[in-house]
């Protein structure tokens, strides 16, 4: 099989993201200080990786498909959905809103191409499954570090 153009842009457009996930989580992980600094730099280095075999599995995919991947860092910086990520030191609370945020946009870029993936290539929807499965997850366990206990179910984001 061979991917279409619009399978290639909407795997493209996943691949961006994961790249600067993984980016981005390495810039926390780096640079996050104050309170539960050890376990987020642990869990950060949990989500790096997962990023980086996300995007490694999307874009040998996209080569299976005879689709081009492109990683290249200017590609990414003008195709990703995620918020950029601010340098220098960062407290942990505010990484941890910047990096479910960018957890969430990876996610929403997953399911808004998901359909169009499906209908043309279910096996790399499959793929898109697994991968919004485990960043919910991730979303939902760093998230968890800022909450109230009094915060709805609903509302994960009501801190």
């Amino acid at each position: 099989m061979k991917a279409s153009p619009t399978l290639t842009n909407n795997l493209q457009a996943v691949l961006a993201d994961l790249i600067d996930l993984h980016i981005q989580g390495k810039q926390a992980h780096w640079n996050i200080v104050g309170t539960n600094f050890r376990d987020l730099h642990l869990q950060l280095d949990e989500i790096v990786d997962a990023a980086r075999q996300f995007a490694d599995d999307t874009a040998e995919r996209m080569r299976a498909l005879h689709a081009l991947p492109d990683g290249r860092s200017s590609t990414v910086a003008k195709s990703t959905s995620l918020a950029e990520f601010p340098g220098g030191l960062i407290s942990t609370k505010d990484a941890i809103d910047r990096i479910v945020a960018a957890l969430e946009a990876a996610v929403g870029t997953m399911r808004k191409v998901h359909d169009e993936v499906d209908e043309e290539d279910p096996t790399s929807a499959d793929l898109l499954h697994e991968f919004i499965a485990k960043l919910e997850q991730y979303a939902w366990m760093v998230n968890a570090e800022t909450m109230k206990a009094s915060a709805s179910v609903t509302a994960p984001d009501a801190k």
